[in-house]
């Protein structure tokens, strides 16, 4: 079997008027990405799909005729291309679709298959009120949630507290309650220095005093040391690693032990096989792994099965901030949108590879082919 195509379908989701992304101060009217199509001799097609895979064509040579199923072969070409131009990881989540796919089985099983699902938090990525925020957690308890994500502004740490304070208020013990500063990496144009280690020292013992389950992103993303000075000096366990260019970066973190959750996503940062290999060493120190999973359903799942292959993960991260922000809107390409069973866990879809199918006249109507 070899490649003989790869097809990508560039998308332009245009985003609610009313959405005030917590991690983004310049508004935006487009969330853009792509779908990626690995078509072979044999007629199986593996889907991945994450970042825009902007000026791939100058690189598609170095995997077409090749064997799909060589996955560390592309794994290396991939980083090589990382170097000089961008990430083109949806491309290895393809891989490990049409790989699943060959062999008849979720390519979670692939990865390790340590369980076939797993409890997930919703992922707010809004700001919003103290008062409405109570609100929303009330409602995620009725929905079966087991944990939520608070976004909190650099810019507005107060309001952040007292967010939490209400969530945890409102919904008690019942709710895992996790913080975000997305402080980590920063969104095109945005040049705002990162927050003082003391104030988000400060920052972090009152989230301690809420019992909050970690903060995430405290810190400049490559600031190693001051994540080990943070975890040393809070109760609060840090979490960070989403975007990581480099598996190097994350190796850093994992020997100055900075890190108490790392969250590579599959299609973001450093790949699939690359995160798989890091949670299995991060799992052997002791810490956990869960991926940063906020682009859409297809990226979902290539996380999912990443976390349900090596089972290092306290919680998988689901988007999710209705109504603006829902299984429909973020999953509008799938013929059937990912959704938590009644208990609060995602499980891996029982299908070959990745488990999802396309819905053509979405792609047909927000997307163009590149």
């Amino acid at each position: 079997m070899e490649i003989t195509a790869i097809r990508i379908r560039r998308l332009a989701l245009a985003l609610d008027p009313t959405f005030t992304a917590a991690w983004d101060p310049v508004p935006r009217s487009t969330f853009p990405a792509s779908v990626v199509f690995v078509e072979t001799d044999e007629g199986l097609v593996g889907i991945g799909s994450g970042d825009t895979m902007e000026s791939f064509e100058l690189y598609e040579h170095l995997f077409l005729g090749r064997d799909p199923l060589d996955i560390e072969r592309h794994v290396r070409v991939l980083e090589t291309i990382a170097f000089h131009a961008a990430r083109y990881w949806p491309l290895e989540a393809a891989l490990w679709d049409l790989a699943g796919k060959a062999n008849g089985v979720p390519a979670a099983r692939l990865l390790g298959g340590a369980v076939e699902r797993l409890p997930v938090y919703a992922s707010w990525g809004e700001l919003r009120a103290p008062g409405r925020r109570a609100e929303d957690a009330l409602a995620l308890v009725e929905e079966g949630f087991r944990a939520v994500k608070v976004r909190v502004a650099p810019s507005a740490l107060d309001e952040g507290v007292a967010v939490v304070r209400a969530v945890r208020e409102a919904a008690g013990g019942g709710l895992a309650v996790v913080v975000d500063l997305n402080q980590g990496w920063r969104m095109p144009g945005d040049v705002t220095p990162p927050l003082p280690y003391d104030v988000v020292r400060a920052f972090a013992d009152e989230l301690a005093e809420l019992d909050v389950r970690w903060l995430e992103e405290p810190l400049d993303g490559d600031d190693v040391a001051g994540h080990a000075r943070l975890r040393r000096e809070t109760s609060v366990p840090i979490a960070g690693g989403e975007m990581a260019r480099t598996p190097a970066l994350l190796d850093a973190f994992l020997a100055a032990d900075a890190l108490d959750i790392f969250q590579p996503d599959a299609v973001l940062a450093v790949g699939v096989s690359r995160a798989a290999d890091l949670a299995s060493r991060a799992r052997a120190l002791g810490r956990e792994f869960t991926p940063h999973t906020w682009t859409n359903g297809l990226g979902l799942a290539a996380n999912l099965h990443l976390a349900c292959g090596v089972d290092s993960s306290p919680f998988l991260e689901f988007p999710y901030d209705p109504p603006t922000w829902t299984p429909a809107r973020r999953d509008f390409f799938l013929t059937e949108p990912l959704r938590q069973d009644p208990e609060g866990f995602l499980a891996v879809p029982d299908r070959p590879g990745l488990g999802v199918e396309i819905e053509e006249a979405e792609l047909d109507r927000w997307g163009a082919d590149a």
